[in-house]
């Protein structure tokens, strides 16, 4: 084998390396949507790029805090749901108050199952 090649092949095989080892280093990231209209607030809080393991979320607006049972990451996964619904209550989403949602804005945040903020984001409401 010529010298040219060898250094072509240990360049592609360190590239394949980095490129496997950046993509399973990626950082947890939040997403938050709201909705809040007349009698009544919703959101999803979901956790993206987990490790294995439990983690839960917050949701916050003016003075109003909440925060869901932990979770396990299913495929580096979670979601999380608030409502004021009591349908979307018994089906698992961490029941907020009707006027939960202060001005159309709310900070979701993912936390790790020792409560350390990963992420968080501040996004406005539909209505």
């Amino acid at each position: 084998m010529g010298q040219s090649f060898k250094s072509f092949a240990f360049s592609m095989a360190a590239i394949a390396i980095l490129g496997a080892s950046t993509a399973s280093v990626q950082a947890q990231t939040v997403r938050v949507k709201c909705d809040a209209r007349d009698n009544q607030s919703t959101a999803s809080v979901d956790g993206r790029n987990l490790a294995a393991g439990l983690y839960s979320t917050t949701l916050e607006s003016g003075p109003n805090m909440a925060q869901s049972p932990q979770v396990a990451s299913v495929q580096g996964e979670i979601e999380t749901d608030y409502s004021s619904k009591q349908r979307d209550v018994r089906r698992g989403a961490t029941k907020i108050d009707a006027d939960f949602i202060v001005k159309n804005k709310v900070t979701g945040s993912l936390l790790d199952a020792d409560g350390n903020v990963l992420d968080s984001q501040t996004v406005k409401c539909r209505h």
